[in-house]
């Protein structure tokens, strides 16, 4: 990922180590553009508005609806001035399928963890809103969500929404502080959404956020 994105040695250090399994309040990576150029921090995945005050952190707020974002002031101000992108090699969905129940010959139902990835299993990136919140003193919060929008392609075989992957070209124009309008920026990142997916059944361990490792759980089969 240093290369992909071209980071540096200093900025990536500790932070993109390979996780098989991140779920909403982990902390994640997140890149976003400064008057340097980019930079990588580390993130809770649940977005807390800089201006909240309670003792609890917001909730729900780790996926927003890219329409949501259109119209809702809070999610427009940010789609306005404050994108980034949150790097990953894929993402999981769910499905139910049918079963035979080996016992009793019965069918029925159960769910299917799939894993989904580019074609070409290069890392991707979410579009995604962040915020920087102050704590006490001079320490900073950074905080993210993930965009979603109508699945499409191999993903809506799965779930009816997915997470909005940028094609690798309109990541800049995505950072871009010059694109200000919040309708136009999320219509650009609902149009730039990478559909070359294959899709691998995995292993549903994946659901237990506390099973890790260095590599995806049971990429075992065939891409569907």
């Amino acid at each position: 990922m240093i290369r992909y994105w071209e980071l540096t040695e200093a900025q990536t250090k500790d932070q993109l180590a390979n996780r098989i399994n991140v779920s909403p309040t982990m902390i994640v990576p997140m890149i976003y553009r400064t008057a340097e150029g980019l930079d990588l921090v580390p993130a809770r995945w649940e977005l807390v508005p800089h201006w909240w005050k309670e003792a609890q952190p917001a909730r729900c707020t780790f996926n927003v609806r890219s329409e949501d974002a259109e119209t809702k002031a809070v999610w427009r101000h940010l789609a306005s001035h404050a994108r980034c992108l949150v790097p990953a090699l894929g993402w999981y969905a769910w499905k139910e399928i049918e079963q035979i129940d080996p016992l009793t010959g019965e069918a029925g139902t159960a769910r299917q963890a799939f894993f989904m990835q580019r074609a070409d299993r290069e890392p991707i990136a979410f579009a995604g809103l962040m915020s920087r919140r102050r704590l006490e003193g001079d320490a900073f919060e950074y905080t993210c969500t993930i965009l979603t929008r109508a699945a499409m392609g191999i993903g809506s075989s799965v779930h009816a929404r997915m997470p909005i992957a940028l094609a690798k070209d309109a990541e800049a124009a995505w950072l871009d502080p010059g694109m200000t309008d919040a309708v136009a920026a999320i219509g650009f990142a609902r149009d730039n959404t990478i559909t070359d997916l294959t899709l691998h059944p995995v292993n549903p361990r994946v659901i237990d956020a506390s099973n890790q490792g260095a590599e995806p759980v049971a990429l075992f089969e065939n891409p569907v």
